[in-house]
């Protein structure tokens, strides 16, 4: 085996590992929490932009108005999120994360990264170095790869909706 397919294989194995950790923790958080995907995909998206609407929350998860509607009533009535007229236009309503949606994304934020605060307990000093080094190596790389790679959260949403949406979640 070369090294590029060593490194091949090895950064695939990573990946695999690292998203099968990271998603059975917030999988399980989501069962813990009886909040569907959609739900907590809503509430992040609400901590990231603020307010919005329930059409754009329709067009985030892909689905029609009235299943977003229906799913927003059940995060409304369990006191994650708060509906409010839109001051320019009152047959529009405006949704807002309130302090007990706020917790819960926290929360699932916390509960994905304890895995790695217990990878990281069981690192040396030295292996810890060397993975900074390397993971530092990649990502800037993986970055300048692509020229429409995002270096921030925050612009992601901006970036998406450039692109012609693809029909599929």
């Amino acid at each position: 085996m070369t090294i590029s397919e060593e490194f091949s294989q090895v950064l695939h194995d990573w990946s695999e590992t690292f998203m099968r950790r990271s998603m059975h923790e917030f999988i399980q958080f989501s069962k813990e929490s009886g909040l569907s995907m959609h739900q907590i995909r809503t509430l992040f998206h609400l901590r990231q932009d603020g307010r919005c609407g329930v059409s754009e929350i329709g067009d985030l998860l892909g689905v029609t108005n009235p299943a977003a509607s229906q799913m927003i009533d059940r995060l409304v009535l369990n006191g994650y999120i708060e509906r409010t007229e839109d001051p320019t236009d009152r047959r529009a309503k405006r949704l807002k994360l309130t302090f007990k949606g706020s917790e819960i994304v926290n929360e699932s934020i916390e509960i994905r990264r304890r895995w790695m605060e217990r990878l990281t307990d069981v690192l040396s000093l030295e292996e810890q170095k060397s993975i900074i080094s390397a993971l530092l190596i990649l990502t800037k790389t993986a970055q300048d790869m692509d020229p429409r790679e995002i270096h921030s959260f925050g612009n992601l949403k901006n970036e998406m909706l450039k692109q012609p949406n693809s029909g599929s979640e």
